[in-house]
């Protein structure tokens, strides 16, 4: 299929399908309720991170223990659904996992998605499990996380898992960012943040080698999934919604490529 097709039929999607409907949202109040959990029968599902919270930055946002489900569960359902008609990939539709580093439940699922990295808390246990998930062939999207204050808690958990690597800074140049949609402008602004400067987004490589797999990608400056949730609400604008999707796309298309 053409790439204008494809985007064709994304944008449709995207614009016109009831995915996820829901109200304007009136705070940053997260989820705390979850959903069923999905068959592991081979469908692709979208597995977020659940991890304790705290970190730098603990009062902006109103606390951090649940900062991890923050947009959930209508991104991670909605993601699906735009997987499934925009794409070969077959995913659950109609509800999502969540599961903590701890489990070994993780080892199942090729990707991983974290929201607000700068509330997260690793274990001993749960570095241990993530490096070993990395270093085996696992992905994971690090989302949803601004201000040097997130930074350097992302920073100083990621460590305990991976101390010998370094996160490299990469532009639109990056084939990440055309692995289904060509998309000409990455830096899609935080919704929710006011002021921030434009996204930066980095990987962590195999070996600290740019040219190998990519372990981790990290949207900071970024809130990528803000516009997946709210998607079919009209509260958020098109254009810039369906650029997040497209990134989004991108993103899991190569995890389950690379």
């Amino acid at each position: 299929m053409a790439w204008s097709s494809k985007w064709g039929a994304a944008a449709a999607l995207i614009t016109g399908l009831g995915v996820g409907a829901v109200p304007a949202p009136a705070s940053r109040a997260v989820a705390t309720t979850l959903q069923a959990r999905p068959p592991y029968d081979g469908r692709f599902t979208f597995v977020r991170v659940r991890y304790g919270g705290g970190g730098q930055g603990f009062g902006r946002r109103g606390g951090g223990s649940d900062a991890w489900s923050h947009d959930y569960p209508n991104a991670d359902l909605n993601m699906q659904t735009v997987l499934k008609e925009v794409t070969s990939v077959i995913p659950v539709i109609g509800t999502s996992e969540v599961l903590d580093l701890e489990d070994p439940a993780i080892f199942g699922h090729p990707i991983l998605y974290m929201s607000e990295p700068g509330f997260w808390r690793v274990t001993t246990e749960g570095a241990k499990n993530l490096r070993t998930y990395l270093l085996k062939g696992g992905f994971i999207i690090f989302d949803d996380f601004d201000g040097p204050g997130h930074w350097e808690n992302w920073q100083a958990q990621i460590e305990q898992a991976l101390p010998e690597y370094t996160p490299v800074e990469i532009d639109g140049t990056h084939p990440v960012f055309r692995t289904f949609f060509q998309v000409d402008d990455i830096y899609v602004p935080n919704p929710m943040v006011q002021g921030l400067p434009r996204p930066t987004y980095l990987g962590i490589f195999e070996d600290d080698d740019p040219t190998k797999r990519m372990l981790a990608l990290v949207n900071y400056n970024a809130d990528l999934a803000e516009y997946w949730e709210w998607s079919s609400s009209g509260y958020l604008p098109i254009d810039p919604t369906n650029d997040a999707y497209r990134l989004g796309v991108n993103f899991f298309i190569w995890g389950l490529t690379h």
